[in-house]
């Protein structure tokens, strides 16, 4: 099978804003799919202008509202779209469309002749709004009715199994073409990984309309690009990833996908979300993925499905990297690597042993920094709301502990030659800005000579380091601390190294 190719998805409202948004991402895509049904009414009459004005092949879509679509008119007006845009087709093929999407259940004998006999392929789709399609060969087959159709099935997945089941039944289809698309978040890997679904493409959205495609898990072009690799992706290409719950957002693909550039790798990184780590590993033993990050739920249920963990995963109870072996997963942590190496570049001469540290927060990135920070020979108090949670960790390295409220003021104060926060407030959110993000410790006020550690992200400066640094403390966020754990990762998945200070800098500081 050839390389997918890049759609770009056109839902505008008038035929000029989609021409615009055809012309700025011209160098991403390969054709383009015109929405009529997202057109005013009044721009629905002009459609068949539409291919002699851009340079790219055009599939025409009127999708009905029964299949995701926005056309609510019936099928008699519909019909009459279909006609008006394929009517008096020229010879020239270039001003005709190259494509029209007709839904499985669609057959006006005089419109699909007119589309043949002028070059117009036929995409024959079926879409399940509801949940997973089964037998998805079979059904690919029976759609084909005279052989020349490109079949496209479409549909909701309930959970991340209906995308391996997905990818286990597309392995073997290579006799002809035809489009497979997963919606919704979980499905992501299935378009940007569609040469392993032998996809004849995928399809994308500018990033003006993302907000009419979101819930159906559509990508931006630049991004399928340039973060991913796309055009890159082969059957040869080795997979990595990184999984969680929701895992909206994560800059991990920008470092992991940027180091393959570098050293010139075949392979790419991608989200893998699920709310249960056991489909994500399926999902992984499924495509043959040997190299996974963990993130938030799952760092801690993780353990369960290991067949060895490093001494440091021992220790700390929590797992972010998982590599595969012959005899099952092996788990890794290399939050406490990349926190000390980053905590060590913020402190600089000055040390923290025998120090008084108030760590905020107690779940699996908290443990390992507890962890490095009982090496370091702190003295810790950790803070954290569930107050169990706190003194279980406090205690496994004879560390103080406390609820966070204003009542623990004084004992943070104590404890503030270096405050590290470590709770995960802010960064579930997608793109937070500063405004989004939870200042954790809204009642102690800074006196200007405390270090300040956010393991933050996401905005740069988050409100808490902002009133530090106003107070005139010296603060730091936590680039570093995933970049250097990052690093580590890729050493893991790959066996290779790559130059640092080169790659992350400039996704993150430009």
């Amino acid at each position: 099978m050839s390389q997918p190719l890049v759609c770009m998805t056109l839902s505008c409202k008038t035929l000029e804003e989609n021409i615009k948004l055809v012309q700025k991402y011209q160098k991403y895509i390969d054709l383009v799919e015109l929405r009529v049904d997202y057109l005013n009414e009044d721009e629905q009459l002009y459609v068949r202008r539409f291919p002699s004005m851009i340079y790219q092949p055009c599939i025409l879509t009127i999708r009905r509202d029964i299949d995701g679509g926005q056309f609510t008119s019936g099928e008699f007006s519909r019909t009459n779209l279909f006609g008006r845009a394929l009517a008096f087709a020229n010879q020239d093929r270039a001003k005709n469309f190259a494509y029209v999407d007709f839904e499985d259940d669609y057959h006006i004998p005089s419109i699909q002749d007119a589309a043949m006999a002028f070059g117009v392929k036929i995409i024959r789709s079926y879409h399940n709004l509801q949940g997973p399609v089964l037998n998805i060969k079979q059904r690919c087959d029976e759609m084909r009715k005279t052989g020349y159709e490109i079949p496209k099935i479409v549909f909701k997945i309930n959970k991340l199994s209906d995308v391996s089941n997905m990818f286990k039944e597309a392995a073997e289809m290579t006799d002809y073409e035809h489009i497979l698309c997963a919606l919704g978040v979980e499905g992501l890997p299935s378009r940007i990984l569609s040469s392993f679904t032998n996809s004849y493409l995928t399809y994308t959205s500018p990033e003006e309309t993302l907000d009419n495609t979101l819930n159906i898990g559509h990508i931006d072009p630049v991004t399928l690009n340039n973060l991913y690799n796309f055009r890159a992706i082969n059957q040869d290409t080795k997979i990595f990833g990184i999984t969680g719950w929701p895992l909206t957002k994560s800059m991990s693909p920008e470092v992991h996908n940027s180091g393959y550039k570098k050293v010139g790798m075949n392979a790419v990184y991608v989200p893998i979300r699920s709310p249960f780590i056991s489909e994500s590993l399926n999902f992984a033993n499924q495509l043959g993925i040997n190299g996974l990050s963990v993130t938030i739920p799952h760092k801690e249920s993780v353990l369960y499905y290991l067949k060895e963990q490093s001494p440091e995963v021992i220790q700390i109870g929590s797992c972010n990297s998982l590599v595969k072996r012959p005899n099952g997963w092996i788990g890794y942590n290399t939050e406490a690597y990349g926190f000390k190496r980053s905590l060590e570049e913020f402190l600089g001469p000055t040390r923290i042993k025998h120090r008084k540290v108030a760590l905020i927060g107690a779940g699996s990135t908290a443990k390992a920094i507890a962890f490095v920070l009982k090496q370091m020979g702190a003295r810790v108090c950790i803070f954290n709301r569930t107050v169990e949670n706190a003194r279980q960790l406090a205690e496994k390295y004879g560390f103080r502990y406390s609820p966070l409220e204003p009542s623990c003021a004084p004992l943070l104060d104590e404890y503030s030659n270096l405050i590290i926060q470590a709770t995960s407030v802010g960064m579930s959110v997608d793109e937070p800005k500063v405004d989004d993000v939870i200042d954790p410790i809204p009642f102690y006020n800074f006196r200007g000579d405390e270090l300040l550690f956010d393991i933050i992200c996401k905005p740069a400066i988050t409100p808490v380091m902002k009133r530090a640094s106003y107070a005139g403390c010296r603060v730091n966020n936590g680039y570093r601390m995933l970049e250097y754990q990052a690093y580590k990762q890729f050493k893991l998945f790959t066996g290779t190294d790559f130059e640092e200070n080169t790659v992350v800098d400039k996704i993150f500081y430009e």
